[in-house]
């Protein structure tokens, strides 16, 4: 039998049952993936650091050329239902991780709160603690003991 509420959110929803809008729509804009990450050679160990990606808005969190994002950056994340697992360094707040996990998306997420500010008011966002890729300096300098 089909466990499936249909008459419940799509944010509600299996991932699995997203299309490509919904699917998008599920980011909580929280910039958190833009940021450079470090690998340690030795062990492959990935820390984040407080550098944005050249193309995020340190103020909006947004990337400020989505769409052509990868011609800029070529390694840029692309986050899909496939290839969730490998990112393990998304934050436990993330809404694709938490809606994997089958939880309920935060209070402060623009889909439950109706506002997009919210996540940038609770401090939920990137926003006031990252410095630009171009303004950083060596990655090593900007190494995060705890994660935004």
């Amino acid at each position: 039998m089909d466990d499936i509420d249909r008459n419940s959110p799509f944010w509600e929803q299996p991932l699995e049952t997203l299309d490509r809008g919904q699917w998008e729509a599920l980011c909580d804009g929280c910039g958190k993936c833009c940021l450079l990450k470090a690998e340690d050679e030795d062990d492959g160990e990935i820390y984040m650091t407080n550098i944005a990606c050249k193309l995020l808005d340190i103020n909006s969190a947004q990337c400020s050329d989505y769409r052509r994002r990868r011609y800029f950056v070529p390694d840029c994340v692309r986050l899909t239902r496939s290839k969730l697992e490998q990112f393990s360094w998304l934050p436990d707040s993330c809404a694709y991780k938490m809606r994997a996990r089958n939880l309920p998306l935060p209070d402060w997420h623009y889909l439950v709160s109706g506002n997009r500010d919210t996540i940038h008011d609770t401090g939920n966002s990137i926003r006031g603690k990252v410095i630009t890729e171009v303004d950083a300096g060596p990655i090593e300098q900007h190494i995060l003991d705890t994660p935004l």
